[in-house]
């Protein structure tokens, strides 16, 4: 047996099922081990990690559902699992598959069809872990497109900045690049080695955000916040003015003294993190407004760098466009497309009230979308025109007209809080302001709706 042979662990309660399985596993080339109970199978996971589990739903000691829940909690990168029962209902397939099960085989078992998914479970985990290396060295490599000399100059700043630990406090539009900035200058500092924690404040809900930042124990159990987790490294609150004022107090007492209390706590726990900031509005408005702390803007406020709109540099549009071609080809495996002289002069005189991350969408939807090697003039004016159209004005009836009344009213509500968040600057105090909802439910709402904060 080659030891590069993938390490396959099957776990069943019945002798002759499991031998089987095995048997022929090992005659495809695989390297196999053998667990009765839910005791075995824990021994032989910890001693050496598999790169596939077949796992019995109904076993003597432990249900396979209790085993894989338990395995996910512990390990957030857990090997594909693939269920077996020869008596399980549809709520035990749809609880295995929401647990994170790649698949549900039903006994007796069609040799054929175990192969085919034990090689497609492989295939698809080999490829997650390629796309999740190839992305973390992207991060690692990543550095703002352009050669404009407003790129030139942030950068070179950015580099000055590594040099110190001040906290920053970027300032710039929506979809400017503000993250890829800070994680730009955590990757020149010394920090670099250590974690890069990046957090959209405003997908914190305030009930929510003292546990979130500064962690729990609870029954002897400890959870890590945010300040922890970037311990050694970098902590990145993305638009910062999102932040409640009850948990601007407790950060502004953290950062001063470079150690806080968990939530249900007794012990001090000292950090060392290096914090940068961004915000879209102007923090010193929102102080004179009595929304944002005095105390805690000065703080923050040591060094402010602005990000430039795209509309100000614009002559960088046609190599963002070709690296976003790239990394879409690399990472996403979309096919090759390649825009056309006359598209490229046309965005570089469009005005990106989106900036960057309006262009990064367009070129998504165009290599989704689109076919033939070339993205066309026209092709991009179509695909403009229907991201800048505004809900509910076209004159023909809505495809969602059609459908049952829940399903409708579903997408009517994606669809109109979409609008409005674009149209606050992406600021969730903001649209519930607007749309006069409560936050706490607007958190619910936009969470059940799928809608990215």
């Amino acid at each position: 047996m080659k030891t590069e042979s993938p390490y396959i662990l099957v776990v069943d309660d019945e002798p002759d099922i499991r031998q089987l399985v095995s048997e022929i596993l090992e005659d495809e080339g695989y390297h196999v081990a053998m667990a009765e109970n839910a005791v075995a199978a824990r021994e032989l996971k910890k001693q050496q990690p598999p790169q596939l589990i077949l796992l019995d739903i109904w076993m003597p000691d432990t249900d396979g559902i209790t085993l894989l829940k338990e395995w996910g909690g512990e390990d957030k990168l857990l090997c594909p699992v693939i269920m077996m029962s020869g008596h399980a209902s549809v709520e035990s397939a749809v609880e295995a598959t929401r647990l994170g099960a790649y698949d549900f085989l039903e006994k007796p078992l069609s040799l054929a069809k175990l192969l085919l998914t034990v090689e497609r479970a492989l295939e698809n985990s080999q490829l997650q872990q390629e796309n999740a290396g190839l992305k973390q060295q992207l991060m690692l490599d990543i550095e703002p497109v352009g050669k404009s000399a407003v790129i030139e100059r942030t950068k070179d700043q950015i580099k000055r900045l590594a040099q110190h630990n001040a906290k920053v406090l970027l300032v710039g539009e929506a979809g400017a690049g503000k993250e890829l900035f800070a994680r730009y200058l955590h990757n020149n500092t010394a920090r670099r080695d250590g974690p890069f924690v990046d957090v959209a404040v405003g997908s914190i809900s305030p009930e929510n955000s003292a546990v979130e930042f500064f962690g729990k124990e609870e029954k002897g159990k400890i959870y890590q916040g945010l300040l922890e987790q970037a311990h050694g490294g970098t902590l990145f609150l993305g638009e910062i003015t999102e932040m409640d004022l009850e948990t601007q107090s407790r950060l502004l007492s953290a950062l001063e003294s470079s150690s806080f209390l968990r939530v249900g706590g007794s012990e001090s726990v000292r950090v060392d993190t290096r914090i940068i900031v961004s915000t879209r509005v102007d923090l010193e408005d929102e102080v004179n407004a009595g929304r944002f702390r005095q105390d805690l803007y000065y703080l923050l406020n040591e060094v402010a760098l602005d990000i430039s709109a795209l509309r100000k540099h614009s002559e960088d549009v046609p190599g963002l466009l070709g690296y976003y071609v790239d990394y879409f080809v690399n990472v996403e495996k979309l096919p090759f497309r390649k825009f056309s002289m006359a598209a490229q002069n046309y965005l570089r005189n469009y005005s990106w009230p989106g900036n960057v991350r309006e262009l990064r969408n367009l070129v998504q939807r165009l290599m989704i979308l689109g076919a033939g090697d070339d993205i066309e003039l026209d092709e991009v004016k179509s695909a403009l025109g229907s991201i800048a159209k505004e809900p509910l004005l076209n004159s023909a009836v809505p495809e969602f007209f059609n459908l049952p009344l829940k399903e409708a009213r579903e997408h009517f509500e994606k669809s109109y809080l979409e609008y409005h968040f674009e149209k606050t600057g992406e600021s969730v105090a903001k649209l519930a302001a607007v749309i006069g909802m409560e936050r706490t439910h607007l958190y619910r709402k936009l969470h059940a709706l799928k809608i990215k904060l």
